[in-house]
Parts: structure tokens; C-alpha cells; sequence
């Protein structure tokens, strides 16, 4: 069986906060696998971009510390190497799309500055060589001619422009994991189709591991090949998109799912999942979705469920075999 290329286990990430330290990552684990993508998915602050931002080492600190996990990748915890250890791998061997370009990339250089700075720092390349290679990576990424838009600030890129640059910038060096963080929430749906139809196309041509966030299911259904399901800082579901959506395990999951727009509900208003995401600084005791819980019983208050194999799924809940 293929060894995972990163291993995530038991990660737990704090925040400081005048309640004191607020846990945003609870107990997470996964695997990524060669040439896999992996779906995180949830609703805003479930902590999805929280695990990227661990995984990476980009955590404000303070408030943002890494209480206690591990990260392995090709047999290293990244969370025990030292800076200048993470810097050399963070960009060249991971790499992380962000959520919003224009707050990623610098106003005041151009776009192939930025690129060329992002080559330069990893490879040993002549600024002329390294811009040659970005106006490759420009080219790949679909970007009209990239010999003069190399030269273009950001402010004069469209969204979709600009996410394409935080792209290349982000494959300058080929990297074996790529951590996308809604890559396309800011775009319009044709936009978004081109950005996914791009990171496809590559994943197949370099082979990357693709960490892919959102808190859209009907994007994940066409992307990922897992899914891993977060609510209030934990993973409540982890399945194959296939078996996620052919047979959702969780009651959160379900709802998800339900929420979706369909063809058999054309007309008519969508289900929500009533309430709202607690508190994570006041938690109730047993499990963290109970008070919108259609099955929620009285062990649901007591005690909080493991994540769990059950068939071809792991879950989080003490009711995952009834089906609805």
C-alpha cells in the first residue's frame, strides 16, 4: 500500500484569547497521498484554514500556538524543524494558494518580481533565468501573453488573473504538496471551472498532493477524492467523495448535503441546518452539534463521539448507522 507523503496526527491549535486559550483545532488527523487530493470542508471558523496554516507554520504567534501533533512528511515532523529548516521547504516542497490574492500579493511590485523572488529563494537561478522560468509558469498557468503581463502590478489584474499568479507563484518550484485555501471563492463560476480545470491538468502532469479547502460540496464532488468533514475544530467525517455522497454517515454531513441545489429541488427553498456553530471558547459537554441535531439523545449530552471506521467511512457520532 502507498505510504501517505504528509501525515497529520492529533493536531491541536490554540488561540489566546481573554477567556484564555480557545482550541480552533482539536484533535485533527489525516493522511495525503501521493498524487490525491483531499477535500477539507465546513462551514466559516470550523478550522479548516487554521490546519492549513499549522501544517505550513504560518500561525500568528502570539495569539496562535501549536499545542501538540504531529505534521510527517518524508519522515520529518514538520512542527520540530527549526525556522530556517521549515523556510527551505515551505514554497519548494509545500506550497499554499491563498485565500485572497489581492491581500497576498505586494501592491507595490509587479507581479514577475514576486514570482522571480519566490524562484530565486529555492533555486539556485540568475534573476534572467528565473524570469525566463516565470514567464513560463505565467504561460502554463493560462495567463495571455505572459512576456508583457510579467511586468504588471496586480491592481491591474482581474480576480481570476491574479489568482493565477498566487498559482504559479505557488508551482514555481513544483512542490510535492499544494494547499489550496478557497482558491476560488472570489471568482464567478466560469472563472472558478477554469481554476479547477488548472489545478487538474497540473496535479496530472507534476503528480502533487493537493489539499484542497472549502465550504462548497458541489466544488469538492468535482475535485477531491477524499473528504474530510470539520465542525467546531474537529473532523466529524472522512470518507471517498463517492462514499460521502452516496451514503453520508454524520447528521452535519447530511445537512450539507441536503442544502445543495439539485435538480429535484429546482424551485424551492433550500434546507438550512438550523442554529448556529458554537462558541469555541464555551463548548457544551458531549458532542459539539447537538443543540441542531435532529438525532441528538440524552448520551449525545454526556459524552463526546470518536471519529470511528464504519464501512467505508469514519465518523463522529453516535447515531451514524441510522439512515435517512
Amino acid at each position: 500500500m502507498t505510504e501517505p507523503l504528509l501525515s497529520l496526527r492529533h493536531l491541536v491549535t490554540a488561540f489566546e484569547t481573554d477567556e484564555g486559550y480557545v482550541r480552533a483545532v482539536d484533535d485533527v488527523s489525516f493522511d495525503v497521498m501521493p498524487g490525491r487530493t483531499l477535500g477539507i470542508v465546513g462551514e466559516s471558523g470550523c478550522g479548516k484554514s487554521v490546519t492549513s496554516l499549522s501544517i505550513m507554520r504560518l500561525l500568528p504567534s502570539p495569539p496562535g500556538i501549536i499545542e501538540g501533533g504531529q505534521a510527517m512528511f518524508e519522515g520529518r515532523d514538520l512542527f520540530q524543524l527549526g525556522e530556517s529548516e521549515m523556510r527551505s521547504l515551505r514554497g519548494n516542497e509545500i506550497s499554499m494558494i491563498f485565500q485572497e490574492p489581492m491581500t497576498s500579493l505586494n501592491p507595490v511590485y509587479t507581479v514577475g518580481w514576486q514570482i522571480v523572488e519566490a524562484i530565486r529563494l529555492h533555486q539556485t537561478l540568475s534573476r534572467r533565468a528565473a524570469r525566463a522560468r516565470a514567464i513560463e509558469l505565467l504561460e502554463l498557468v493560462g495567463i495571455p501573453a505572459p512576456a508583457e503581463r510579467i511586468d504588471a502590478y496586480p491592481h491591474t489584474l482581474s480576480g481570476g488573473m491574479r489568482q493565477r499568479v498566487m498559482i504559479a507563484m505557488a508551482l514555481a518550484c513544483e512542490p510535492r504538496v499544494l494547499i489550496a485555501d478557497e482558491p476560488t471563492t472570489a471568482l464567478d463560476v466560469t472563472i472558478q471551472a477554469q481554476v479547477l480545470d488548472l489545478l487538474r491538468s497540473l496535479q496530472e502532469d507534476l503528480g502533487m498532493s493537493i489539499i484542497f479547502i472549502s465550504h462548497d460540496l458541489g466544488l469538492m464532488a468535482e475535485f477531491a477524492h477524499e473528504i474530510a468533514v470539520m465542525y467546531a475544530g474537529k473532523i466529524v467525517e472522512q470518507a471517498e467523495t463517492r462514499v460521502l455522497f452516496r451514503t453520508p454517515r454524520h447528521p452535519y454531513t447530511r445537512g450539507l448535503l441536503r442544502s445543495l441545489p439539485s435538480a429535484r429541488n429546482r424551485g424551492q427553498r433550500l434546507r438550512t441546518i438550523p442554529g448556529m456553530v458554537p462558541d469555541l471558547s464555551q463548548l457544551p459537554t458531549g458532542c459539539r452539534f447537538q443543540d441542531r441535531c435532529e438525532l441528538v439523545s440524552a448520551a449525545c449530552r454526556v459524552d463526546e463521539p470518536a471519529l470511528q471506521q464504519l464501512g467505508e467511512s469514519s465518523v463522529a457520532c453516535f447515531h451514524a448507522e441510522v439512515t435517512q
